[in-house]
């Protein structure tokens, strides 16, 4: 009889059979969708709620700022325990998180507690470092020519949270009356629970006791050019993300749009965040890792310069948009990166370093936008998005004519 808890591999590479990638890939994107839904749900209700129970309305994005730190403070200690007990171990505890993080927000809108808000979203971003690593348990036991694709596969299943989110939002805000959002925030509990079932059936070798010890020191990891690129451009790409995001429904919000607009927009954009995913991996395979995330770059840079063009309901779906495909490219592209800059005894270490850098970055982009947006407007938000761009730029350049005059060099050798 086999374990479900783990897989056994064809071949000493550690290859899993065919049968059982895919059914960790399927269950993997479908548990990305259900977890998609549940950060939709707070993005797109975070700042409207905090600014409905903030005591200062500086604080309003504030809950938002808690789940990206609920990321950057889980990530690390998701990886050790990864390391040590296996991936499953860690879904199943971080869909817990997601479900308390549901009834905690819940509660926090029936009794006005801006803080126990704050704590459900603590918890949210927990939820959402674990889901963060989906997309790598997706690459294990595949072979490395798979390992983009089974990334940006998984990374597909959040087309469905684009829909499922915004419309959990949109037909359960006003069930509990007078309780804007209570029933929304026990429903994004009940979906975490649903995806505890599903990921109950992940089947992932687990460690071997040379991935328990780590491998190299990540001092060592951490100086390559190509890591250093890869991290950087993830964490601006996911910065910027967030930032934009963050800020677009409050703007639109302040500009007099309507909530089911602001809806309908993030709807839209988490499409485009995770659409492209149906073949970014193919694009991968085909003009390499750097290249995509360049890409990426430059379509965030573009949303942000059709933000700057007006505040009409188009110019908010078009950034929303642009900036979904612009991380798309950038995040996929810098994570197929990092793939390539560790050894298999090293990956739990180095992923989870690479996403506690990507969510740090997170992290102080979330907490500047609300204060940005409230003083200074939706122009200097975007405005101050090109310096991190710029920056990830510098380093992508870098780090791409180092992997050139690498290449140059082989092909003079031979």
């Amino acid at each position: 009889m086999t374990d479900n808890t783990t897989a056994p591999t064809n071949d000493a590479a550690g290859e899993l059979p065919a049968r059982i990638q895919r059914g960790n890939i399927w269950r993997l994107a479908i548990a990305q969708a259900l977890a998609g839904a549940n950060a939709t749900v707070l993005f797109a209700t975070g700042a409207i709620v905090g600014d409905m129970l903030a005591p200062n309305p500086m604080l309003s994005t504030l809950p938002i700022s808690i789940f990206v730190v609920g990321m950057a403070a889980c990530i690390l200690p998701a990886g050790a325990i990864a390391r040590h007990h296996g991936r499953r171990a860690v879904f199943l505890l971080g869909t817990g998180a997601g479900a308390l993080a549901g009834l905690l927000g819940m509660l926090a809108v029936i009794i006005g507690s801006f803080w126990l808000f704050c704590l459900g979203s603590f918890l949210g971003g927990s939820y959402a470092a674990v889901v963060a690593t989906f997309r790598f348990a997706a690459t294990d036991g595949v072979a490395p020519d798979r390992r983009a694709r089974a990334l940006a596969l998984v990374m597909a299943g959040g087309v469905a949270a684009g829909v499922v989110g915004p419309q959990l939002v949109t037909h359960t805000m006003n069930l509990w009356q007078p309780y804007m959002f209570a029933a929304t925030f026990l429903a994004q509990g009940a979906v975490a629970a649903v995806s505890a079932f599903i990921l109950m059936g992940v089947r992932l070798p687990m460690p071997t006791a040379a991935e328990v010890a780590g491998g190299r020191p990540l001092s060592i990891i951490a100086r390559q050019p190509r890591f250093i690129a890869a991290a950087i451009t993830g964490g601006v790409t996911y910065m910027l993300m967030n930032f934009l995001m963050t800020a677009a429904p409050l703007a639109m919000h302040m500009c007099g749009h309507p909530q089911a607009s602001a809806n309908e927009g993030i709807q839209w954009h988490v499409i485009a965040m995770y659409g492209p995913s149906f073949f970014t991996g193919n694009l991968i395979r085909r003009f390499g890792a750097g290249r995509v995330a360049a890409v990426g770059i430059v379509l965030t840079g573009l949303s942000a310069a059709v933000g700057l063009a007006g505040i009409e309901v188009a110019h908010f779906w078009a950034t929303l948009i642009l900036l979904g495909v612009g991380w798309n490219f950038g995040f996929l592209g810098a994570s197929a990166m990092i793939l390539e800059c560790h050894r298999p005894e090293e990956k739990t270490r180095v992923q989870s370093l690479n996403d506690f850098i990507v969510f740090g970055l997170m992290a102080l982009g979330s907490f500047s936008s609300g204060g940005l947006l409230s003083a200074y407007g939706w122009d200097t938000v975007l405005w101050v998005s090109f310096i991190p761009l710029a920056l990830a730029v510098g380093a992508l350049a870098i780090a791409l004519g180092r992997k050139a005059e690498a290449g140059s060099g082989a092909v003079l050798r031979s």
